[in-house]
Formats: C-alpha cells, structure tokens, sequence
C-alpha cells in the first residue's frame, strides 16, 4: 500500500552558504534543496520537528505537497537527508518536485514477513543480504517498503530481487540475481555438520625422483 500523502510548510532562504546553514539550524530549522521540472533549484528551508515528523511517518517515499516556496503547492519526494555523524541530527535535505503521475526510481527497505521452514525445522538463522531494493513507477504509488515472504524457505535457500513481488505498474532496478535473503545453517549446526563428515583421510606423500629399492634375491 503506498504511503499516504503528507504536507510541510516551506520557506525561501535568504542566505545561502555555511554561515547561513548554521544559523538555522540553531533556530531549530533545516537548510535544502529543492529541485526538478527543469526549473532552477531553490534553496529552502524546513521546520527540524516538522519534517523529522514527515519522515517518522512514512515520509520518505511519499509525496509531499509544499506551501510556502516561491511556487503555491508544489509536490515533491525526499530525495536524500544528511545527518550529523555522532547526533544523527539532520543537517540537510534534497526534495525534487515530481507528479503523482511522473515515473520515477525509488529505493525501497525489505521487511521480511513470517518464519522461515529452515527456522522452525532446522534450526537455521536468516541472513537479509539485500537492505534496499530499487524499484521504479508511478511516484503517487510508491510503497513504503517491500515485503518479502520467507515462510517457504528451507535451509541453504534463497530469496533473489526478482522474486520479489512488485505492486501493479512497477519494475525492479535492483539485478534479478542479487540475494535478498538466505537461510542458513547456525553456527552450531554447522560444527555438527563438519564434525559428522569427520576429518579427511591424509594421504602417503608420494616422493618425486625415488626410484623403488630392488627386492633381495632369494
């Protein structure tokens, strides 16, 4: 199901640069970029509590419609957040203004859903490989993540993109052949299994260039 649509307020930034950028941030705002449609990117900048908010609900995907810029309600998607290395603030935000309509790339978490047949009946342990899968389509029916159902899987069994189930009008970017999820042996299992097979036979060691000693004669 795809995200709902959300709404933030905008403002046009007056001054652009690293002095300007820290000084809204000190007043609880956050500096960006809004791009797209061929028009010449504008620099913005949003309410910090606001758009964390945004994004804590499934704002990362889903259409926005801004108010406030230069333009009257212009929609847009998140296209990518910078955050302080040690705070995880956010320090800065890329929006690029799109249609509900408009075609686009997107790249989606996988959420696993149920037990896996290797967890229950071997005692397995499942390894997601694959975080994010990129998918595109239409922008006004983005999901907010996708999902991927393991029930099925055995042990040393695998889950690849494209078997990964895609909304209606959508197409996977991601390889076909990339592992989403395996299931595989635990540690444990594993040292059984090695231990069961037993270590392997040395061999003699053949010495090159010896020729056999002749038998006695009788």
């Amino acid at each position: 199901m795809a995200a709902k649509e959300l709404k933030l307020s905008i403002e046009t930034r007056a001054k652009v640069g690293t002095t300007g950028a820290n000084a809204l941030r000190r007043a609880g705002k956050i500096p960006a970029v809004l791009y797209g449609h061929g028009a010449v990117p504008e620099h913005i900048a949003v309410d910090a509590h606001a758009f964390a908010e945004l994004l804590h609900h499934g704002g990362r995907n889903a259409i926005i419609t801004l108010s406030g810029g230069a333009k009257k309600d212009e929609t847009a998607l998140v296209r990518s957040v910078e955050y302080h290395s040690v705070s995880r603030r956010v320090l800065h935000a890329d929006f690029q203004r799109v249609s509900a309509r408009e075609t686009i790339a997107a790249k989606l978490p996988v959420v696993t859903v149920g037990v896996a047949r290797g967890l229950r009946e071997a005692g397995g342990v499942m390894d997601v490989v694959t975080h994010e899968l990129e998918i595109e389509g239409p922008a006004g029916s983005i999901p907010e993540h996708l999902e991927v159902d393991v029930t099925e899987l055995g042990l040393h069994e695998h889950v690849v993109a494209g078997d990964v189930t895609l909304p209606s009008g959508f197409k996977m970017l991601t390889p076909a052949d990339t592992i989403v999820v395996s299931i595989e042996p635990s540690r444990t299992e594993r040292e059984l299994e090695e231990a069961a097979a037993g270590p392997a036979e040395a061999a003699e060691p053949e010495v090159i260039g010896e020729t056999p000693a002749p038998e006695p004669e009788s």
